[in-house]
């Protein structure tokens, strides 16, 4: 282990140094750019958070500026980047400094974790990226990294490894260039060692690596198989009004997707045709009877935990008000203003059809 650690010194951080690729947090460094981009990046690649990043920070360039948004805006900035409740404990947060805290942003590890939505990962990456707190990193390149550095054969999902791991990590930074050190790790695991093909060659810890010298280095790391994951049937509406108008309806807080808007609908039960789903949801969102008409559009989404395809028809009201039962709010919207509202991809598709409809 401390040849791995002298290596990490004289092989590692040169190497990073070197080959760091060039990302719009990592200039003009502040706590509160490396929190926001530390957000985005959780479970999303940096070639897709790069534009999100620099759209959010030209919109909302100060945490002051973030605190007295509203959520809607601020959801509207995330859209398409996905895992919204990463956009609404941002809202909460900067909130919650500007008010609680006088603008100051937190510089321990214990009030970093106090933030919503920032775990052991988030609060040691901006405590050492922000304030070079010696705190080391573990996210999922630095174990793929540390798994074929050490050749660890048990399965990484276990809480006992993911200490291991946070163990070994903690061991090998330096003293002093934590940040430097937890960029390189994830900036190895990114580009070199990566899943699938890694560059074995280009490795500055090649020779130290044993899963390298096994001749196995894509066994690492161990994981369990993955469950199939469940498919949904969903069946949503764009209700047209006489005037033209779109119905959209608010997704409750505490839901998957909290805040955003949607053309109403929902699941396909068992029996019963994909209209006749799309009429039973209505009413039990919306209290509104309607007629569903011509076929729209079929959306493919792929979630984390579910795969999905939206079926979307025209429909009108025949009889009823629109209200708020199983949903936040509504709104009837003008063709035109739709996209000033924040929605999830797949809504985001179903407006993308109306528009080329438009057009034709």
């Amino acid at each position: 282990m401390e040849q791995v650690r002298k290596e990490v010194f004289s092989s590692l951080l040169p190497w990073f140094k070197k080959h760091r690729r060039k990302m719009p947090w990592r200039s003009n460094r502040t706590p509160y750019r490396v929190w926001i981009s530390e957000l985005m990046l959780q479970q999303t690649r940096v070639d897709q958070v790069t534009p999100y990043f620099n759209r959010f920070i030209k919109q909302f360039p100060s945490l002051r500026a973030l605190a007295k948004a509203s959520q809607e805006d601020v959801l509207k900035q995330w859209e398409g980047l996905g895992y919204y409740s990463r956009a609404r404990n941002l809202h909460k947060a900067a909130q919650l400094i500007s008010t609680q805290r006088g603008g100051r942003f937190p510089r321990t590890f214990d009030e970093l974790l106090a933030l919503p939505g920032v775990g052991p990962y988030t609060a040691a990456a901006i405590g050492s990226l922000a304030f070079n707190l010696d705190l080391a990193v573990v996210d999922g390149n630095v174990i793929r990294v540390l798994s074929r550095l050490f050749a660890y054969d048990e399965m990484v999902q276990r809480s006992v490894a993911k200490k291991q791991f946070q163990s070994v990590a903690d061991f090998l930074l330096p003293q002093g260039s934590a940040g430097d050190y937890n960029e390189a790790m994830m900036e190895l695991g990114a580009t070199v060692c990566a899943p699938k093909n890694p560059k074995c060659t280009h490795c500055p810890m090649a020779n130290i690596c044993l899963a390298f010298k096994q001749g196995n280095p894509t066994g690492f790391p161990v994981k369990k198989p993955r469950k199939k994951v469940p498919h949904l049937v969903v069946g949503a509406a764009v209700v047209v009004n006489d005037a033209g108008d779109f119905l959209i309806a608010q997704r409750r807080e505490k839901e998957m997707l909290g805040g955003l808007w949607e053309f109403p609908g929902g699941k396909q039960e068992a029996g019963e045709t994909i209209q006749e789903c799309i009429a039973r949801e209505l009413k039990e969102e919306l209290d509104i009877k309607i007629e569903v008409g011509d076929f729209l559009v079929t959306v493919q989404h792929a979630y984390s935990h579910f795969t999905m395809e939206l079926h979307t028809y025209f429909a009108k009201i025949i009889s009823g008000q629109p209200r708020p039962i199983e949903c936040q709010d509504f709104k009837w919207v003008n063709p035109g203003n739709l996209r000033r509202f924040p929605y999830s991809k797949a809504d985001l598709y179903i407006i993308d059809e109306l528009e080329k409809q438009e057009k034709t």
